[in-house]
């Protein structure tokens, strides 16, 4: 008997995912865990492995197309199984809503539909969504499972208003050009669809401007001690610890001690209230060819040096390998973000909600400064120089916090004493 796969529910809120490039096609053999496919979700983007191996026997979803968990999406026969021959026609797309499933009566307004009833109907990104764009559920057909409104039928609803019917499949690219290579360079003239990350990245931005009152501020930080520390030690420290020495660690233990020293900073507003977080949580923004994505160091607070280098390294493997699991990717309460990897003096970033704060670090390049000496002379020295910013929402954190944040982080840096290992 051949064997189902489906789409995996990756994550308790997660109903609903999109195959973004299948990595095998019909008639290939695959072996049991190689990865057999990509998607897209709400929280991260993965490669699924094989449930078994064999030959991929059918493509039922085509890549481009969103389906609820669970949904069968493809088979594989067994080795020495004869394979059938693909179907003529295996659309892609969510089955059509039998008349037997009625919506419910639609309500006076948005805010009257029953969180039960549009629990049922939606998931969290759909009811955000339509939050986003004020409209009423109650009057966005469903194709989903049972009446279910899929996050295609809702951008179809937006896109095409009320009187529209039911929206039809997603767009799939052109052979040559997949939806997914967002890191290729588009033909002048060209429309392109959005990814499905892309579109995530663009609706939590837009959300995070309108949520918080953003503020930055700016500190120029003496890193030679630590660019001398790590030339020194860069090459014992990968040979005793299997991992490269980068100068990630030292910006986030800083941070680490200056959140201990200003709660608020690792706070987050609960609608009237202040949640003060028991434990630092740091998020590392991690650049993709495809998009951007924020892993999780957990308890980072609890962590020495070697633990935060080697769990920074972990999340970016898994990251570029498409290996995070909803989990790696929830729960910061503190983000970092480095844009100097590309050259840039410095970054005012958006805050990544329900953060507080976060901190970008900018390029760090060799520059003349003024050194005051012990004895209050002055001279001009070549000194390592980075520029730290601190975006804040300004509802919790006030400016001299911020500055008096930031300039523990400065003096942490400059004066640093700590066990490398």
């Amino acid at each position: 008997m051949p064997t189902d796969v489906i789409m995996p529910q990756m994550g308790e809120s997660i109903f609903e995912g999109t195959i973004t490039k299948w990595l095998k096609k019909p008639g290939d053999k695959v072996q049991r865990d190689e990865p057999l496919f990509e998607i897209s979700t709400d929280k991260v983007d993965a490669e699924i492995p094989a449930p078994a191996s064999g030959v991929l026997q059918e493509i039922k979803v085509a890549e481009g197309n969103t389906v609820q968990v669970n949904t069968i999406v493809g088979t594989i026969s067994a080795d020495g199984e004869s394979a059938a021959p693909p179907k003529a026609s295996a659309p892609a797309t969510p089955p059509e809503k039998k008349e037997a499933v009625k919506a419910a009566p639609p309500p006076e307004s948005p805010q009257d539909l029953g969180a039960h009833d549009e629990d049922l109907r939606s998931s969290p990104l759909v009811r955000k969504i339509a939050r986003e764009n004020s409209v009423d559920l109650s009057q966005v057909p469903g194709t989903g499972l049972g009446g279910r409104i899929t996050k295609q039928d809702i951008m179809a609803f937006i896109e095409k208003g009320p009187a529209a019917p039911a929206p039809a499949p997603a767009p799939r690219a052109p052979a040559s050009r997949p939806a997914a290579a967002s890191a290729q360079a588009p033909i002048p003239g060209d429309l392109v669809p959005m990814t499905q990350m892309r579109k995530i990245i663009a609706q939590r931005m837009i959300e995070s401007r309108r949520t918080s009152a953003h503020v930055h501020c700016m500190f120029e930080v003496d890193l030679t001690r630590i660019v001398h520390l790590r030339d020194q030690l860069k090459k014992g420290f990968e040979q005793r610890n299997g991992a490269r020495l980068t100068f990630m660690p030292f910006f986030v233990r800083a941070a680490i001690i200056a959140l201990q020293q200003y709660p608020i900073v690792n706070a987050s507003l609960e609608g009237e209230s202040i949640r003060y977080h028991r434990h630092v949580n740091v998020g590392i923004a991690v650049a993709l060819d495809w998009g951007l994505i924020v892993p999780v160091l957990k308890n980072a607070d609890e962590l020495n040096f070697l633990g935060l280098q080697r769990a920074i390294t972990d999340l970016g493997e898994r990251s570029r390998s498409k290996k995070l699991m909803p989990q790696d990717v929830e729960g910061s309460t503190f983000t970092i973000t480095n844009p100097g990897q590309f050259g840039a003096v410095f970054g005012l970033p958006i805050i990544n909600q329900p953060n507080s704060a976060i901190m970008g670090v900018g390029g760090i390049s060799k520059q003349p400064m003024v050194i005051t000496d012990k004895d209050g002379s002055d001279s001009i020295a070549i000194r390592s120089v980075v520029h730290l910013t601190l975006g804040y929402d300004h509802r919790l954190i006030d400016g001299a916090v911020a500055d008096q944040f930031m300039a523990l982080v400065k003096k942490t840096l400059e004066n640093w004493s700590e066990e490398v290992g």
